[in-house]
């Protein structure tokens, strides 16, 4: 009889859960391109997309949107319900559309990074001084670490790029580390973290990328949910929840995310705080309209 009970409500708590999913709305999650194409950068997270969609009882359906400004406008226009994105993304998209971060990601264990920049050994480039008249390429005009930090330290040293270099391009950070290495560009912005990945892939020698310039800590990417879901609390803490047991499921299920990342751990709007107010000081955020 214990077994038979048993028995039904599994099969009666699978039901409800079968129920839920088909009746309530699809999430649609929105990743930055943090892989060199969209094909891989989807079967990257597909796994994270997949361990959400059983934690929290609703179809996830995950799509690459393939510039950071692109994925801050999709989440602030309601196009995408979740998303993990860079911090100057998740920025603009929570001062443009009140879109809030509930976790911050986790590399070896850390949830901050650094934005660098880069040349190649040949370039006889030791530090940013020596930068005047060169080619530079930064990240699109979403991205923390390829655009807006870098933009405003060259705003402190007096430094205005587009008369400052020979040249300014804006692409995407693989595309810079590949160039730069290779001698097509002199130097260029990424962070250390897909540098050590890229290095780690084969993809670039670490004997044709040297680091010139590093920034302070900056926090890591965000994971965010648009406005409308934020004032759902009930689901906001059993977000927070599914995220916080990603660190001790990797251990079963290693492809949750990319080598080197360890979970999320529950952060605020306050922790970016570093990145909106670079944003503010060059000019690239408005102050929020009050109501």
């Amino acid at each position: 009889m214990n077994l038979l009970i048993t028995s039904l409500l599994a099969a009666a708590t699978l039901t409800f859960a079968t129920l839920s999913m088909a009746t309530e709305p699809t999430l649609k999650f929105g990743v930055g391109l943090f892989q060199p194409d969209k094909e891989k950068n989807d079967a990257t997270y597909r796994p994270l997309a997949n361990y959400l969609e059983q934690q929290l009882g609703r179809k996830v359906e995950l799509r690459t949107v393939d510039t950071w400004e692109g994925l801050a406008k999709s989440l602030a226009n309601g196009e995408t319900d979740l998303a993990l994105m860079g911090p100057w993304g998740y920025v603009l998209a929570n001062n443009e559309a009140d879109a809030q971060v509930v976790s911050t990601i986790l590399y070896d264990g850390k949830p901050e990074y650094f934005a660098i920049m880069i040349t190649h050994p040949d370039s006889g480039i030791r530090s940013p001084a020596d930068l005047k008249g060169k080619t530079f390429a930064f990240g699109d005009k979403g991205s923390t670490s390829g655009y807006l930090i870098p933009l405003h330290y060259f705003m402190t040293q007096g430094i205005t790029p587009e008369s400052y270099f020979a040249r300014v391009l804006y692409t995407k950070h693989q595309a810079i580390e590949t160039q730069v290495t290779q001698g097509a560009l002199d130097a260029g912005a990424d962070y250390n973290r897909n540098r050590d990945a890229m290095i780690e892939q084969g993809l670039i020698k670490a004997d044709r990328s040297v680091v010139f310039w590093t920034s302070p800590p900056l926090p890591n990417d965000a994971f965010a949910v648009r406005s409308e879901l934020a004032k759902d609390s009930a689901f906001v803490a059993r977000l927070q929840k599914a995220l916080e047991g990603v660190g001790p499921a990797l251990k079963h299920q290693p492809t949750l995310l990319p080598a080197h990342y360890t979970g999320f751990v529950t952060r605020d709007n306050l922790f970016y705080k570093p990145i909106r107010d670079a944003g503010l000081a060059t000019g690239k955020l408005q102050p929020k309209r009050q109501p």
